[in-house]
């Protein structure tokens, strides 16, 4: 008999252990089990940067001679250029989608937009006086170190052009330089073009017949990234009324007697 209330103590321990892991185990599986416990707070995921453009290289890299197509051209000598006429990467001052080029003809630059707000700004050459041109237009064709010919209006104003009317081979010396993008409107040649020319000094001028004149190298760097059908504005300036004028129906003064029969069409 003096064991029982020791037994007895030990079961009333034992008894109270007992329900108080059971109790325990009780509210552990109610916290797994509940619906009524809000998630813990996700952080959300940061932003992902535009891509940005790659980097150019170097000027002298980009204006080093080179041999392109099977012709040579020169090196352009790079401490005689205006900087700001260098093909650069720039912030956007244009607004239009990625893909489009416009040319600011009050500053002789010309924007590619690419992604990520950013440009790539080319120096460039624009029309004489009396053969300005500006509006819209799509590149439509283009052409590797095209054959030049002079229009027949050309040749009347300039006779010593004569013995090129049936075209002048392609040539570091042509005046449509190492390619050309071609410019047209409601699928009709504009007599437009983007082209290269030897005459880097011009760059930032007023020097040629109604087109716009690059760098050899910057034309050629152009070309490779205008793979399809691209808008086109040539403006005055990039100012609000200038994007807002009226698109002139006036076509530029003619360089050549019109597309290369072998120019590649784009779509």
């Amino acid at each position: 008999m003096s064991d029982i209330p020791q037994f007895s103590e030990r079961l009333n321990r034992r008894t109270f252990l007992g329900a108080s892991a059971l109790g325990a185990a009780s509210v552990a599986l109610s916290a797994c089990t509940t619906t009524d416990v809000a998630p813990p707070a996700v952080a959300p995921a940061p932003p992902v940067a535009a891509p940005s453009e790659p980097a150019l290289g170097d000027v002298a890299t980009m204006y080093a001679a080179r041999t392109d197509e099977g012709y040579k051209l020169p090196a352009i000598p790079v401490a005689k250029l205006d900087p700001r006429f260098v093909r650069q990467i720039v912030d956007d001052p244009t607004g239009e989608k990625p893909g489009t080029i416009v040319v600011d003809a009050s500053q002789h630059f010309l924007y590619l937009v690419r992604d990520g707000g950013k440009a790539i700004r080319y120096g460039v050459s624009l029309g004489k006086a009396g053969f300005e041109w500006t509006g819209s237009a799509v590149v439509q064709a283009r052409k590797k170190w095209p054959v030049w010919t002079p229009p027949p209006e050309m040749i009347q104003r300039r006779p010593e052009l004569t013995k090129y009317k049936d075209g002048m081979p392609p040539g570091p010396q042509s005046p449509l330089g190492a390619r050309a993008l071609y410019l047209f409107r409601d699928g009709k040649d504009t007599m437009y073009r983007l082209h290269g020319t030897p005459e880097w000094d011009s760059i930032g001028k007023n020097a040629s017949s109604g087109c716009v004149r690059f760098i050899n190298q910057d034309i050629i760097d152009l070309y490779s990234r205008v793979n399809g059908v691209a808008p086109v504005f040539v403006r005055a300036n990039l100012s609000a009324a200038a994007k807002n004028s009226a698109v002139s129906n006036r076509t530029a003064e003619p360089i050549d007697a019109g597309v290369p029969r072998d120019a590649e069409m784009l779509k």
